[in-house]
């Protein structure tokens, strides 16, 4: 079964479009990540609205393909300059940054690279192993199960809150709040309407755009006068294998536990890649080395942030659950071309997750190729300067959501959510929990509803479902672990 829709998604590949989004996420993922301030999530965002008028297979591998190489490209301003082209990339840039003041950049950005294709390639395979077989065992929910995944889902606000489980339950129920706006999904009743604009409720990737993308150029016009420290010489890249042999081990544990961690929702690439950094420092023969250069910590890093996207992938396709604050804008992306994602995907529209793997698997030998090849731009592409990159990504998050809708409501919105979305980057919110609370937020009302009016109003039904009242323990377990985490981590009073 499984080989036979592999198969079958390859033919899509034969496409000149397919082809062409393959191509063009690969370079454009390279640029976004290359650039610091912008990030995987960005990106997507910036995109969904010119796939309008592609076929969903098209639009999707354009947005995986983009998603994947990002991840990876934030490590070239890591390595280069000591400034991570997105979160995860700071891990890299601990071990990669003293590399390149050694003399050792090219090395560390062929090691980078090379771990990057590595942990892909296998975490795909994983994926595809995994994928299916959740999504069959899903099958049989109903939507007391539904509920209890939509909990689940919601549970991840306490590992995506930052510091301050405060802060982002505060960013949670905002998110719920604003998913209430429109018409009630069950009877049709105008909620919060203050105008009709607002009956289909707030439009979900305007205000995406706003949270990730416009509030990332308030970012970058403040700090616009900052100019990047200049890089002397151009590093080559040595593209030997021999240099990643002796570390084979560091490749395979750090793959297999970032995957493993990142099937959870809510820890994506940046955790990912901290666990594996950490776990690989403390089995180490010589953890004094680490922070000075150490290539089994670059390694470790990369390796886990690059596996981590088939690993979010995984609940993002087989339970329609974000795995990451990425794969919440592509669910919006699969909606926006009338593909629901969640167990029945595999059913109803089967040629959208197979497209899926086979275009991390075709293009991960591109990405290596590209990164390893084209080093001299990626380069230049880190000192290009801060004003520039604001006012060009700034000029696209207009046209990208006025072409959402073809009105004026859309681009307010983005501005809106612009300026909150950097106001809530001051007080240190992070706008994950948001963007987790429009996606989930319906889902959650209107399966839990739905479960009391076919049980007649009786709370009960909740406690005698098996796989719901399962979900609903590990959603607890989830919820409670990084708060008791950070509660045995937080110094004594005394301190």
């Amino acid at each position: 079964m499984i080989w036979t829709e592999l198969i079958g998604a390859a033919r899509h590949m034969e496409s000149p479009d397919v082809v062409m989004g393959l191509a063009g996420g690969t370079f454009l993922g390279y640029l976004i990540g290359s650039i610091p301030g912008l990030s995987s999530s960005i990106g997507i965002a910036l995109l969904i609205p010119f796939t309008y008028s592609l076929s969903p297979v098209t639009s999707i591998v354009l947005l995986v393909t983009l998603y994947m190489a990002t991840e990876y490209a934030g490590a070239i301003p890591a390595i280069l300059m000591n400034t991570p082209g997105v979160p995860a990339a700071a891990v890299t840039a601990i071990e990669g940054y003293p590399m390149r003041l050694r003399g050792e950049a090219g090395t560390a950005l062929t090691m980078s690279i090379l771990s990057a294709g590595f942990a892909s390639i296998c975490a795909t395979l994983l994926l595809i192993a995994t994928s299916t077989w959740i999504a069959s065992v899903a099958l049989a929910f109903g939507p007391v199960e539904y509920f209890a995944i939509a909990l689940l889902g919601l549970s991840m606000v306490s590992s995506l809150s930052g510091d301050s489980l405060l802060k982002g339950f505060v960013a949670l129920f905002f998110g719920l709040g604003v998913a209430l706006i429109g018409t009630d999904p069950m009877d049709g009743t105008p909620r919060y309407v203050l105008f009709d604009s607002l009956l289909s409720g707030i439009p979900f990737i305007p205000a995406l755009i706003g949270l990730f993308a416009l509030s990332g150029v308030f970012s970058l016009i403040e700090k616009a006068d900052e100019t990047p420290a200049p890089l002397k010489g151009v590093p080559k890249a040595s593209g030997s294998l021999s240099l990643m042999r002796p570390h084979l081990g560091v490749l395979s544990r750090s793959t297999l536990l970032s995957f493993l961690v990142s099937v959870i929702p809510g820890h994506g690439a940046t955790i990912s890649a901290f666990i594996s950094y950490a776990f690989q420092k403390n089995i180490s023969r010589h953890p004094e080395t680490y922070g000075h250069g150490n290539p089994e910590g670059l390694i470790a890093s990369e390796a886990a942030a690059n596996a981590s996207v088939p690993g979010a992938l995984a609940p993002m396709l087989a339970l329609g659950i974000p795995g990451s604050a990425s794969t919440a804008v592509l669910i919006g992306a699969l909606t926006l071309h009338g593909v629901q994602p969640g167990p029945l995907l595999f059913v109803r529209d089967p040629e959208i997750p197979f497209s899926i793997f086979i275009a991390l698997i075709v293009t991960m030998p591109f990405m290596v190729l590209l990164g390893l090849g084209g080093l001299r731009l990626w380069v230049k592409v880190t000192v290009v300067p801060r004003s520039l990159i604001a006012g060009l990504v700034g000029t696209m998050c207009l046209l990208g959501s006025y072409a959402t809708q073809n009105d004026m409501f859309a681009i307010w919105t983005t501005i809106v959510f612009g300026i909150l979305g950097y106001f809530l980057l001051k007080a240190k919110i992070h706008p994950a929990p948001i963007v987790l609370a429009l996606v989930l937020g319906n889902l959650t009302e209107a399966n839990f509803r739905r479960s009391l009016m076919a049980s007649g109003g009786h709370f009960s039904t909740f406690v005698t479902h098996p796989i719901g009242v399962v979900c609903a323990v590990i959603a607890l377990v989830v919820f409670l672990l990084p708060i008791v985490r950070k509660g045995k981590t937080r110094p004594p009073a005394h301190a």
